[in-house]
């Protein structure tokens, strides 16, 4: 099966549950939340929960693994927490979460981040995602600009295939 015919048999919408690490944001705050909130609803997806949450890892852990928990829930999303300040720590908790890990997009965001928007900067980045409990997990920085590049340039177009192929087995 073509990767076009993969797509065409995708989910339409997929259930998504949006996490901003933050120590700072509120939800009027968070410019960045709001635009995936916005990415999302207007691709024709569905958002199950936003939640802002201190960059502490064992508070990001548990939310993600709560959040993967639940069966309304197709994907996880987060932003914030991903650079090499001590105080970042969402990529650790992110990485100790995955039962599987998609390299690719960690590779391709800074690849992209690169090319497109901020040069060698890019290296900072610390973007990953995966699959935790049978649920995507995309994690960016957490930059209005980071976000609006990986919506528009790697997650939303390839969402639904990525769903389809961590439910392929059980459908």
């Amino acid at each position: 099966m073509s990767v076009e015919e993969h797509r065409q048999s995708a989910p339409k919408t997929v259930r998504c549950g949006i996490i901003t690490v933050s120590d700072t944001r509120t939800e009027q705050s968070d410019k960045s939340g709001q635009l995936i909130k916005q990415l999302l609803l207007e691709a024709g997806h569905a958002i199950t929960t936003y939640q802002i949450v201190k960059d502490e890892y064992s508070v990001i852990q548990e939310l993600i693994r709560k959040i993967a928990a639940d069966s309304r829930i197709d994907g996880i999303l987060l932003n914030g927490g991903t650079g090499i300040a001590m105080r970042d720590t969402t990529y650790e908790a992110v990485k100790d979460c995955l039962d599987k890990e998609m390299p690719g997009f960690g590779e391709l965001f800074r690849y992209l981040s690169f090319s497109e928007d901020i040069g060698a900067a890019a290296i900072l980045s610390r973007a990953i995602a995966g699959v935790c409990n049978g649920k995507a997990v995309f994690s960016m920085p957490g930059s209005t600009g980071a976000v609006r590049l990986a919506m528009n340039r790697l997650i939303l177009p390839e969402l639904t295939h990525v769903i389809r192929e961590i439910n392929k087995d059980r459908l």
